[in-house]
C-alpha cells in the first residue's frame, strides 16, 4: 500500500477516529480471512476436509483478505502504469497458487492484508489524532437573542451572533468579548499553560476554557472557520506534504519494485532455458517477491513525520510539511528578531532617578503632562504612576514640543518632559547627565523631567524581555545551538537585551535586506538557520531562512502564510520544542531506514538461496513493516521528548 496512498477514507473515518478497528473493513476482513485460513489448516491436518473443500476455503480467504489491497494495486498499474508493492504480492500469491501452495497463498494474503490494514489504520489515526481537539468544543452554545437565552448547536453560530460563556465552560467559536472579565486557558490553541486575562474588546478562541467570570461574546468566525478548525485543517494538510527522505524513498521504490519483479521472472526463466527443473526456482521466485518487497523501507518515514506534525499541532506549533519538520532537525543557529519577539514590544518604566530623592514627585509631574500626550512612552509613564497610586497634579497650558517633548503649567510653574537634550537647551546646566549616559549605555530610553526653575530627575524606559526568553535560549544552548539576534534597533539597545538573554551573536541597525544578508552569513558560517519573527515585518528573513518560524499566529492567517512553521502563541520555549521534535523525527526515520535495509539485505539472499519458505518470508516481512510503523509513532510520544540535561525545560518535553 505505501503511505503515499494512506489518505483518509471519509467512509471509514468515523470507525478510524473512534478507535473501533473492527469497523474498519480492510483490517476486519483480513482478520476474518486469517480465521478462515487457520481453521482450514487445522481441519485439513485432522483429515476432516478433502482437497476440493480445502481449496474452496483457502480461495474464500484469499478473496476476502485481498479484496481491498489487490484492487488498489491493479488500479495503480492500469491508471498510473506503476508497479507497486501490491503487484509483487499479487504475483507471489498467484505463483503460490500455481505451485499448488494454497495454504501458503492464503497465509500470505492474510498476513499482508492484516499488516497493511493495521498500517493504514495506525497511520490515519496518527495523522488525524489532532481532530480530537474538536472534542474540546462544546456541542451546544448559549445564544443571546432578544434578551433571552437559548441553547443551540455550536455549529449553528453565525458571525455577529452573541453567546454566553459561563465559568468553567469552553468557548464555542472565535469571538470578541463584549461584556465581562475573566481569565481564559488558551493551551489548546497557543500551547501556553498560563491563563490569559481577558476583558471587553479581547479575542477568545474556540476550545479555550473560561475560568472565572461569565463572558458575553460576539462571534467573529463561525464554527467551520474558527481558529481550532483552521488549525486542524492546516495540520492535516501539512501531514500530506512529504519530507525529503520520503520523496527520495518513493522515487527509489519506483525503480526498485519493477527490478524485483524482473529478478523473480529471471529466477524462473533462466533455469527453464538451461533445461533445469523449474519448480524449485519458481518457489524461490515466490519467496523473493515477498522478501524483497520494500514495505518497511517505504513506511520508514511517513508515520514518524505524521506523528511529529500532529504532536506539534496539539502543542501549539504548526509545521507546514514533512520537509520543514526534517529541516528543523538540522538547525544549527536560531536567529531571533528583538522587538515583539524576544521582548514584549511594550515600553515600561525601568528606573526613576530623582535628583532630590523624591521619585514619586518626578513620576507625578511626568505622568500629569503625559496623560494628555499621545506618545507611547508617555503611556508607559502614566501606567507606572497608576501602579504606584500616585495622585497627579492638575496642568494647564499644555504644549507639544515637536521632536523634543511636552510642557505645561503645574502650580504656577512651567514643567517639561523630554529628552536630555531638551534639558540642556533649557539651560539646566547642573543636571547630572552622567546618569543619563549610564542608563543609555544599558539600552534604555531616557526622559528628562524639569521645571524652568530646577531639574527634577530622569525616567528610564525600556522594552522588557519576555519571561520565557531566558528559558528558551538556555534550552537552545543546551542543545548546542547558537543563538543570534537580528534587529533594526540601535546597537546599544540590542547589546543590552543580548546581555540579559545570553545571546551569542548580535546584529543591529539592520534593514530587511540586511537581515537577509545576515541570515546568509550565519548559514555559511554555522549551518542551517531558523529565523523567529512576527511573520509580517520579518517576512523576507523568514522566507530566506532554512526554516522561518512566525510567532503569535493564533487567529491570524498572515503570520501562518509568512513562514514554514508558526507558533500559535508567543511562548518562545516552543522553538526548542519544535527543533527537538524535528531531531526526533530524523533519528526515528534513520533507525527505520537502517532496519529496513538490513532486513532486505538478509531476506533477499535467503530467498534466492532457498533458505526460507514463503511463510517465513511473509512473517518476517510483515513483522518488519509493523515494527517500522510502531517505531514511527514514537516521534509524537511525550516521553521521547526529554529536555537536554541542564536545560530549564521547554514546552512539550519532560526531564
Amino acid at each position: 500500500m505505501g503511505c503515499a496512498d494512506c489518505h483518509i477514507d471519509e467512509t471509514h473515518a468515523e470507525a478510524i477516529f473512534s478507535g473501533r478497528w473492527y469497523a474498519y473493513p480492510p483490517l476486519r476482513n483480513a482478520l476474518i480471512a486469517g480465521v478462515i485460513t487457520g481453521l482450514t489448516f487445522v481441519l485439513t491436518s485432522m483429515g476432516m476436509l478433502d482437497r476440493s473443500a480445502e481449496i474452496s476455503l483457502y480461495a474464500m480467504a484469499i478473496i476476502l483478505g485481498g479484496y481491498h489491497w489487490v484492487g488498489g494495486g491493479l488500479s495503480e498499474l492500469l491508471r498510473e502504469k506503476l508497479i507497486g508493492i501490491e503487484i509483487l504480492m499479487i504475483a507471489a500469491t498467484g505463483g503460490a497458487i500455481a505451485l499448488g501452495m494454497w495454504d501458503e497463498a492464503a497465509a500470505l494474503v492474510f498476513l499482508y492484508g492484516a499488516a497493511e490494514g493495521l498500517e493504514h489504520y495506525t497511520y490515519v489515526r496518527t495523522r488525524g489524532s489532532i481532530r480530537n481537539l474538536l472534542n474540546l468544543v462544546p456541542p451546544t452554545a448559549t445564544l443571546l437573542e432578544d434578551g433571552s437565552q437559548k441553547d443551540i448547536p455550536a455549529a449553528n453560530l453565525s458571525e455577529g451572533d452573541m453567546f454566553l460563556v459561563r465559568p468553567g465552560e469552553a468557548v464555542a467559536t472565535d469571538g470578541m468579548i463584549i461584556e465581562g472579565h475573566s481569565s481564559v486557558n488558551e493551551a489548546t490553541v497557543t500551547g501556553e499553560s498560563m491563563p490569559v486575562e481577558k476583558q471587553p474588546g479581547a479575542e477568545v478562541f474556540a476550545g479555550t476554557i473560561n475560568r472565572e467570570g461569565a463572558l458575553t461574546v460576539r462571534v467573529t468566525r463561525d464554527f467551520s472557520n474558527n481558529t481550532l478548525s483552521r488549525m486542524i485543517h492546516l495540520v492535516e494538510e501539512a501531514q500530506e506534504r512529504k519530507g525529503h527522505r520520503q520523496l527520495f524513498i518513493e522515487r527509489f521504490g519506483l525503480v526498485y519494485t519493477p527490478l524485483v519483479l524482473l529478478a523473480a521472472i529471471l529466477l524462473v526463466a533462466i533455469p527453464a532455458v538451461l533445461g533445469q527443473a523449474v519448480a524449485p526456482w519458481a518457489t524461490r521466485a515466490v519467496v523473493l517477491l515477498v522478501a524483497a518487497a520494500p514495505c518497511a523501507l517505504i513506511m520508514s518515514t511517513p508515520v514518524g513525520i505524521a506523528a511529529g506534525i500532529g504532536r506539534a499541532g496539539k502543542t501549539g506549533v504548526l509545521v507546514k510539511g514533512g520537509a520543514h519538520l526534517e529541516d528543523l532537525g538540522h538547525i544549527k543557529v536560531v536567529a531571533f528578531d528583538k522587538t515583539g519577539t524576544l521582548t514584549t514590544g511594550e515600553a515600561v518604566v525601568a528606573e526613576v532617578v530623582a535628583f532630590d530623592g523624591d521619585a514619586d514627585r518626578v513620576l507625578a509631574v511626568a505622568a500629569a503632562l503625559e496623560s494628555v500626550s499621545e506618545h507611547p512612552l508617555g503611556e508607559a509613564i502614566v501606567q507606572a504612576a497608576k501602579q504606584r497610586n500616585i495622585e497627579l497634579p492638575e496642568i494647564s497650558g499644555f504644549k507639544s514640543l515637536t521632536g523634543a517633548g511636552v510642557s505645561g503649567r503645574i502650580n504656577g510653574t512651567v514643567a517639561y518632559v523630554g529628552s536630555p537634550r531638551l534639558c540642556r537647551e533649557l539651560g539646566v546646566a547642573d543636571t547630572p547627565f552622567e546618569d543619563a549616559e549610564r542608563l543609555e549605555a544599558d539600552g534604555l530610553t531616557v526622559v528628562c523631567v524639569t521645571t524652568d526653575e530646577e531639574p527634577l530627575g530622569l525616567i528610564a524606559l525600556g522594552d522588557t524581555l519576555r519571561d520565557e526568553a531566558l528559558h528558551a535560549i538556555a534550552d537552545l544552548h543546551a542543545m548546542d545551538i547558537r543563538v543570534a539576534m537580528l534587529t533594526g534597533d540601535n546597537r546599544g539597545t540590542a547589546l543590552a537585551i543580548a546581555r540579559q538573554a545570553g545571546i551569542d551573536d548580535v546584529r543591529a541597525d539592520l534593514s530587511p535586506e540586511q537581515k537577509i544578508a545576515a541570515v546568509t552569513e550565519l548559514e555559511e558560517q554555522y549551518g542551517p538557520v531558523a529565523v523567529v519573527g512576527d511573520g509580517i515585518n520579518d517576512a523576507p528573513a523568514l522566507a530566506h531562512a532554512t526554516v522561518g518560524i512566525a510567532m503569535g499566529a493564533g487567529g491570524t492567517d498572515a503570520a501562518i502564510e509568512a513562514a514554514d512553521t508558526a507558533l500559535m502563541g508567543e511562548d518562545l520555549t516552543l522553538v526548542p520544542f519544535a527543533i527537538r521534535l524535528g531531531r526526533r523525527a530524523l533519528r526515528v526515520g534513520t533507525q527505520n531506514i537502517v532496519f529496513a535495509l538490513a532486513m532486505l539485505a538478509v531476506l533477499i539472499p535467503s530467498a534466492v538461496l532457498g533458505l526460507i519458505t514463503v511463510a517465513v518470508a511473509v512473517a518476517l516481512h510483515e513483522a518488519s513493516e509493523l515494527l517500522a510503523v510502531l517505531n514511527g509513532t514514537r516521534v509524537g510520544s511525550r516521553k521521547t521528548l526529554k529536555c537536554p540535561t541542564g536545560a530549564p525545560g521547554g514546552a512539550g518535553c519532560e526531564h
